[in-house]
């Protein structure tokens, strides 16, 4: 083989939209550099990243509201205590962080992703012209029958009514007065409330992951992105509890206190040598 066809086989061998390269040259998606530092923000960066274009004004700023507003919730939260205990157990910074980002699945982290499915549902059969709550309904009883019976992005273990949800929603409703999502989505996960309510007798409020998946649905991020995004949120909460574990100092902190033990359902005490039960034929 010729250098040339060596050259053009091996720039081949990984091909991307996101990121062209030379000496002394960097652009994303185009853009150089040097002309989005200073003029973008972080959240502007990511939608370029992820979506190939800059957003609007308007939809960085609910992008950027989705973001902060799951940024933490405290070491009760699997991800954050993760982060603490590994810092005690000599960890440095990224492999804190990185032992927590791994724990951010379909339980704990994966419910915007899977609130912007259940949504995302629900719309298609109302583009098919089934009325909200008709359409709701209908997906509801297939989520259930394929999910079991819980619903993603409602109700909270912690929180009676889930303090940032109410704002979140409150973000898309001004928007949507301005023209500048459709409201569709927030008007979906509001139905999906009341229907809750009325089957438990008792509310079920949206939660911080339905919020977010109904700005991310508004946005139109496809779901899997939606737990990206909830990742990235939380690595800054994971991040300032891993520093400030490192700063308080300790060593082998586990997750319950001192003193405190696990309740044992096993064998009774016994001997080495003790006979086992005998059993029947």
């Amino acid at each position: 083989m010729t250098q040339d066809s060596l050259d053009t086989q091996a720039a081949e061998w990984w091909h991307t939209e996101i990121i062209d390269m030379k000496p002394g040259e960097i652009r994303y998606r185009g853009y150089p550099i040097e002309a989005l530092i200073g003029r973008i923000g972080f959240a502007e960066m990511i939608w370029l990243m992820t979506r190939g274009e800059l957003p609007t004004q308007a939809q960085s700023t609910l992008l950027e509201a989705a973001l902060m507003s799951a940024v933490d919730h405290g070491p009760q939260a699997p991800s954050i205590a993760i982060a603490r205990m590994a810092m005690t157990c000599g960890s440095s910074l990224n492999n804190a962080m990185a032992s927590a980002v791994n724990v951010l699945d379909d339980v704990h982290g994966g419910a915007g992703e899977q609130a912007v499915e259940l949504y995302q549902s629900i719309e298609k059969r109302l583009s098919g012209g089934m009325p909200l709550v008709e359409a709701t309904e209908a997906e509801l009883n297939a989520w259930r029958e394929r999910h079991g019976k819980i619903v993603p992005g409602f109700g909270h273990r912690f929180h009676p009514v889930d303090p940032r949800a109410p704002r979140l929603l409150q973000l898309i409703d001004e928007a949507a007065e301005r023209h500048e999502v459709d409201g569709r989505y927030a008007a979906i996960a509001r139905e999906i409330e009341r229907q809750l309510a009325e089957a438990k007798g008792k509310p079920i409020p949206l939660n911080i992951d339905g919020a977010t998946a109904a700005i991310y649905a508004e946005l139109a991020f496809p779901a899997p992105l939606a737990r990206g995004l909830f990742c990235l949120s939380r690595s800054v909460g994971i991040l300032a509890h891993a520093w400030e574990q490192k700063c308080q100092g300790g060593r082998n902190k586990g997750p319950m206190p001192k003193g405190w033990l696990w309740r044992y359902d096993g064998h009774p005490p016994r001997r080495v040598g003790d006979a086992p039960p005998e059993t029947s034929a």
